[in-house]
């Protein structure tokens, strides 16, 4: 089996692959004390896995429509980009809907 796709921090199962005797073996850095990595973890992974941090949400924008149904956004910044397999990162975006209320919304014809 290869972990040449995949490492991962501590006990995590789903980070398995196929051996060549068609059993199990594993790519999170657990199997070095239960005796089941693959046999090229140590060469793949011998750097710990870093799973993606990210930082707080930035404040939402105005709505894009000054009258009437539009949309907000936010976003946040990566602060450490995933690393030999770590956790990928979050969405970094976010929407919602809004209802732009311009005090000239009214008189518009």
């Amino acid at each position: 089996g290869s972990c040449r796709h995949r490492c991962c921090p501590g006990r995590n199962n789903a980070c398995w692959a196929p051996s060549a005797r068609r059993a199990r073996c594993y790519c999170d850095s657990y199997c070095q004390r239960t005796g089941d990595c693959c046999q090229d973890y140590h060469a793949t992974c011998r750097h710990a896995a870093v799973g993606c941090s990210v930082g707080p949400w930035g404040p939402w924008s105005g709505c894009s429509s000054p009258c009437g149904v539009g949309s907000r956004a936010r976003s946040r910044q990566v602060t450490v980009p995933p690393q030999h397999g770590g956790e990928p990162c979050p969405d970094l975006k976010q929407r919602r809907g809004c209802l732009g209320e311009h005090p000239t919304c009214g008189t518009a014809k």
